[in-house]
């Protein structure tokens, strides 16, 4: 795949995390531009199967017209358009009842924040969509529009951890009366006066994020996807995640630690908490200094792997 389209992060140490046996049965939940599965692919021989999931048009669009011309996605790889928290579902239509290991890359792709005609990013101009999937759904334009200002605060808040969110949203709702909130540079333009001048690039792209979570229904999906890994992954099977922001970090730690998303422990007789997991890494993994200066957005990324109790 194109490294224009996405670099994918942390790539060795979240393949090596699955601890691939070459015959073994894959998911690949983010698939993206296709680093991740294709590094998983060379690892598997032609028995091996793997599974990349996105519900995102372009990146099936970049998918086909990469796997034209390459050898990588042939024998073994089958791609499923839908968001990952059909997974279990979709597995057993394609006759899989255990995976060896599923990788998730939850971070957005390159490829998103550089299309100012998605709407992903404040550095554009153009409609405020915001969708991954753009078959249907509510467009980032409908929730400032239509979403009462104490839900937008939330949202902000919540999502974004904008200290300011109360008066962004107020800003919001009386701005919308005038004309309605349409494009990027109208959002922009709102929410810059409650912004620190040091801090406009990351507290705007925070107040993006949050919008973008709401739109996609994110924290939803992960929660349903994480919960279905306990019964698609075989004893052994390995559980790989990159997170990008705190509260799917605390998702999937939980799930991790305690074997749901909420972290009620559950312990047995003696005090031991009984959990479906055994972590592999206790200490969270991080990209490197090569890696951050090579791709800046890498920089958030903290992976975890745990790995299905026998």
């Amino acid at each position: 795949m194109s490294e224009d389209y996405h670099i994918p992060v942390l790539l060795q140490q979240s393949v090596d995390g699955l601890n691939i046996h070459e015959d073994g049965v894959y998911v690949d939940a983010t698939f993206g531009g296709g680093g991740h599965s294709r590094e998983i692919m060379r690892r598997l021989n032609g028995k091996g199967r793997l599974f990349g999931f996105d519900q995102d048009i372009d990146a099936f669009n970049n998918f086909i017209s990469q796997s034209n011309n390459e050898a990588d996605f042939c024998s073994g790889f089958q791609f499923v358009r839908s968001n990952f928290r059909y997974m279990a579902n979709f597995l057993r239509f394609y006759g899989v009842d255990k995976a060896d290991g599923i990788l998730a890359d939850l971070g957005v792709s390159s490829h998103h924040f550089d299309e100012s005609g998605r709407g992903f990013s404040f550095r554009f101009e153009g409609e405020l969509d915001m969708r991954m999937n753009q078959r249907g759904g509510i467009t980032a334009a409908d929730v400032v529009n239509t979403y009462d200002e104490k839900r937008i605060a939330d949202i902000l808040f919540i999502y974004g951890e904008l200290k300011n969110s109360r008066r962004m949203a107020d800003a919001i709702v009386k701005a919308r009366k005038n004309e309605p909130i349409r494009r990027i540079e109208q959002l922009v333009a709102v929410l810059e006066p409650f912004m620190q001048r040091q801090r406009v690039k990351k507290d705007m792209a925070k107040a993006f994020q949050a919008f973008r979570i709401e739109v996609n229904h994110e924290m939803d999906a992960l929660r349903e996807m994480l919960q279905q890994t306990i019964r698609i992954l075989k004893p052994g099977g390995r559980l790989v995640v990159i997170t990008y922001h705190s509260l799917e970090d605390k998702l999937v730690k939980n799930l991790m630690r305690t074997g749901n998303c909420e972290g009620v422990e559950e312990k047995d007789f003696y005090g031991n908490c009984l959990t479906p997991f055994q972590l592999v890494n206790r200490k969270v993994i991080v990209p490197d200094t090569q890696e951050q200066e090579r791709n800046p957005r890498s920089r958030s990324a903290k992976l975890r792997i745990a790995e299905l109790k026998g």
